[in-house]
């Protein structure tokens, strides 16, 4: 097998490996509904960047379809606007501590993708919680 053939083996194996895997769909899906919901505004925006960044990343899109991360979002942002649910969100997040660092640096940026180019100060602090809960220095990601 070729070198480019065996890279492109490892990717799809490492792809399929999620496909199926709710509880990794949720934690990205809570992670970017939480920042999203950070200032208690919900903008049309942020939930078209959610979507977007969870699509466009390789492993997410290569493991669940369109409707499956709609449907995640969708459940996870309705959670972000309690205080029970945003718990519930960070649990979801914290499962995935467990995962390989560029998984877990994936979730952050995907959430922090919602934010665009300027961070708010609440977005901020949404970020850098869930930073600790998958062991990561936001503040170095963010950088």
């Amino acid at each position: 097998m070729g070198l480019f053939a065996k890279v492109f083996s490892d990717a799809r194996k490492k792809i399929n490996s999620y496909v199926g895997d709710d509880a990794f769909l949720k934690g990205v899906a809570s992670a970017a509904a939480n920042v999203t919901a950070a200032d208690g505004v919900v903008e049309d925006s942020e939930v078209d960047a959610s979507i977007k960044g969870m699509q466009s990343n390789t492993i997410v899109s290569g493991s669940f379809n369109s409707t499956q991360i709609s449907d995640a979002y969708g459940l996870a942002l309705i959670r972000a606007k309690t205080r029970a649910g945003r718990m519930e969100n960070k649990r979801n997040i914290e499962a995935l501590v467990g995962r390989d660092v560029t998984v877990r640096q994936d979730v952050f940026l995907i959430a922090a993708d919602v934010c665009g180019d300027e961070i708010k100060p609440e977005e901020l602090t949404v970020l850098e919680t869930i930073g600790g809960l998958l062991n990561l220095d936001a503040k170095k990601l963010l950088a």
